[in-house]
């Protein structure tokens, strides 16, 4: 039963960290998109914001997952805690690539 409400709290905190972890861009991509050519602006926005997205997403579904099979494995609770790290690690990562297509690849290499 402690596993159930352990999984169902890690499920309701990626529900409500998704709206919170909206779209803001950092100082150095605001510069980015300023830096790009005039009809590229709009693109590099949304790609860049795409990415931060995925990476975002990828974090939080990562590290749910790796709690959710820490614990579900048996493990202590510091295990679980190591293993959702390690998850968030891998879905930061894996997130990144997957939150942008073959176009913004190409609209971001247009414009550094």
């Amino acid at each position: 039963m402690k596993t159930v409400k352990v999984l169902a709290a890690i499920v309701g905190v990626c529900v409500v960290a998704s709206p919170v972890m909206a779209a803001s861009l950092n100082s150095k991509d605001r510069a980015r998109i300023a830096r790009a050519a005039p009809r590229d602006r709009d693109d590099v926005r949304y790609c860049l914001l795409k990415g931060k997205e995925g990476r975002d997403k990828g974090t939080v579904i990562g590290a749910a997952g790796g709690a959710g099979v820490g614990a579900l494995a048996g493990g202590s609770l510091g295990e679980s805690l190591l293993a959702g790290a390690a998850g968030a690690v891998a879905g930061r990562v894996i997130g990144k690539s997957e939150g942008t297509n073959s176009e913004c690849d190409r609209v971001l290499a247009r414009n550094p």
